[in-house]
């Protein structure tokens, strides 16, 4: 396999060497080239000859003598350099399985691709890698690898993913830690089927494994589930009963090994009813993109922010503060210790509940611009709005339903600022009006 090269960027090695766009690159130092990782893997040496296909077929050799890690000027038309690769599961709790109809083409795409394990932190299940990225991971020593792990009772794994190959991908766990590969894994956690004794099995391996870190978060159901598994919801009781056991599993792991290594979604806490841990709990926050610790680190870096501002009560502006249900008790803490320190400043923080999803989700990052629009139309909002910027695209435009920051900002008649989980961002959306 070769890769065909979109474009050559101006003055750099690629372009004085005489590579022009449309040729191909067939291998660096004679290792085939075949995606991204080849290439970001290959081009960090000081010596590289490239194989390069012009548009006649004709093959040359280009040779480039440059610093270690620079890069050599080769521009391609993905990020991944080939296609992304999709998953083979029907996980009777996948999420893109539950979604309403009528949204962007892109979420309903479901990804299972190692590449993105090591590019952006995506969670991969092992039943779509082939023997080559195994070795190739290995090789490279490309850490740490993100797995959806749920169990590792193989049969129970077949039953979950809706593989029969499920289980017996399971052995490729042991290959990677054996090889000194770190390995992150996450557990979706569905009462009464991977959680109880199942969950204890599930860590009990997973420690015995060497794994940094697993997340286990609890199952989320939406509206839209007619045909699908009939799961049900985690309820305070049962909620309670699986922190329990994470907890009890970490602390013991934590004498153990000076690290908890198993840590349970805010999202636990928040059905249990129970008070999110202290920041030191969560060690180095190691989980955050899966939901964990998210509340304990923004009170903490809040906090820490508030050290650095004076006594302010000459600010006398109003803001509201817009989030998931189940954040805004959490949210309503936070805002109160930055009234200590500017105590004329209003701040509203609303919880919205989710209509477009319906069912138990509560979450902040899957909030729509919908129902922003529905349920604070006519309120008094105040001088801005602000949200998480996990209810937006990465583009910071688009809400899951399509509707634009541009649309609520129409409707409702103010000033929009999405806010990352960052208390000192945070802190200053909050005192500053005119941006």
């Amino acid at each position: 396999m070769a890769v065909k090269i979109f474009n050559v960027t101006a003055n750099s090695y690629a372009e004085k060497c005489g590579i022009k766009k449309n040729e191909t690159l067939l291998s660096i130092n004679s290792n085939e080239i075949t995606d991204v990782l080849d290439y970001r893997f290959y081009q960090v040496n000081r010596r590289l000859e490239l194989e390069i296909q012009d548009k006649n077929g004709e093959v040359r050799t280009v040779k480039i003598i440059k610093s270690e890690y620079e890069e050599i000027g080769l521009e391609f038309e993905t990020y991944l350099m080939d296609k992304q690769h999709s998953c083979r599961n029907k996980c009777i709790f996948c999420f893109i399985d539950q979604l309403p109809e009528g949204m962007r083409e892109s979420l309903y795409f479901k990804d299972d691709d190692s590449r993105l394990s090591f590019l952006f932190g995506n969670y991969i299940t092992l039943t779509n890698i082939t023997e080559h990225e195994i070795e190739r991971i290995i090789k490279m020593h490309i850490s740490p690898i993100n797995v959806s792990v749920h169990t590792t009772n193989p049969e129970l794994r077949c039953k979950i993913m809706n593989n029969r190959f499920a289980g017996e991908s399971l052995k490729y766990l042991k290959r990677f830690a054996d090889a000194g590969i770190t390995l992150h894994c996450q557990v979706v956690s569905c009462p009464g089927i991977n959680d109880g004794d199942e969950l204890v099995r599930t860590m009990t391996d997973l420690e015995n494994l060497g794994v940094e870190m697993t997340a286990i978060v609890p199952v989320g159901l939406t509206a839209y589930r007619e045909g699908l598994y009939p799961l049900v919801e985690y309820t305070q009781q049962t909620a309670a009963e699986t922190l329990d056991i994470i907890e009890d599993f970490g602390n013991r792991c934590k004498e153990k090994y000076g690290r908890r290594i198993f840590f349970a979604g805010d999202e636990f806490y928040i059905k249990a009813k129970r008070k999110i841990p202290e920041p030191e709990f969560y060690e180095d926050f190691c989980a955050l993109e899966d939901g964990v610790g998210m509340i304990a680190f923004l009170t903490d870096d809040v906090k820490f922010s508030l050290e650095n501002c004076e006594y302010n009560d000459k600010l006398n502006h109003t803001v509201t503060i817009a989030c998931g249900t189940g954040a805004e008790p959490y949210m309503r803490e936070i805002t109160a210790n930055i009234n200590e320190k500017f105590p004329n400043i209003k701040i509203n923080t609303v919880g919205i509940v989710n209509r477009f999803f319906g069912g138990g989700i509560n979450v902040s990052g899957l909030v729509t611009g919908g129902d922003l629009i529905s349920q604070l139309k006519g309120r008094k909002i105040g001088d801005k709005l602000l949200i998480p910027s996990s209810m937006l695209r990465f583009e910071n435009d688009l809400f899951l339903d399509n509707v634009s920051t541009d649309d609520v900002e129409r409707e409702l008649n103010t000033p929009l600022c999405a806010v990352n989980n960052n208390g000192e961002q945070l802190v200053n959306a909050v005192i500053t009006i005119n941006e």
